[in-house]
């Protein structure tokens, strides 16, 4: 790893870190903007750098930082009923490098539409084994409001995504 992608991983740990404590608490699971710079790390870092940096406000938050949502931190967070989420945050952003800038455009939002579901799933199913409530409880509390909102950060994502990889590109260069 060379000092630009540490560089860059840090810059989106940073990011996460000042915008995902920015919350709407709207249930168990507040809106947050975490699941927007996931996808942003995933498509511009690439699938592993993205990763990465998600891990990175991950460890952070866990180790005491007030980065989630709300201004929390700690590992009792982590291992709360919102932990999945947060650890789903980082195979969403690795799901969405998979498919950045590849298939003539769609790439970006296929690749964040499928982190999102990995996202889902993994936070769903910890809610699930936390509070023994039924799938339907959890998809219609834990999944299902955020769809709306989250189809929008997908879309916001997916036309800033290739602005920054490209300015990033010709920043290499200079």
């Amino acid at each position: 790893m060379n000092i630009r992608k540490m560089t860059l991983c840090a810059l989106f740990a940073a990011l996460l870190c000042v915008l995902a404590p920015l919350s709407v608490p709207i249930g168990p699971v507040p809106i947050s903007l975490a699941s927007f710079v996931a996808y942003l790390a995933g498509s511009v870092l690439g699938a592993g750098y993205g990763a990465l940096s998600v891990f990175l406000y991950v460890l952070l938050g866990a180790f005491g930082l007030p980065v989630f949502a709300g201004w929390a931190g700690g590992l009792g967070v982590v291992a709360g009923l919102t932990g999945g989420y947060i650890v789903g945050f980082i195979p969403c952003a690795a799901c969405s490098g998979l498919l950045a800038g590849r298939l003539r455009g769609w790439g970006d939002p296929c690749g964040m539409l499928l982190g999102t579901a990995v996202l889902y799933a993994v936070g769903t199913l910890w809610f699930i084994l936390l509070t023994g409530n039924t799938p339907a409880v959890a998809l219609a509390g834990c999944v299902l409001p955020f769809l709306p909102g989250d189809a929008l950060k997908i879309a916001a994502a997916s036309l800033l995504a290739p602005r920054l990889r490209a300015a990033l590109s010709r920043s290499a260069g200079n």
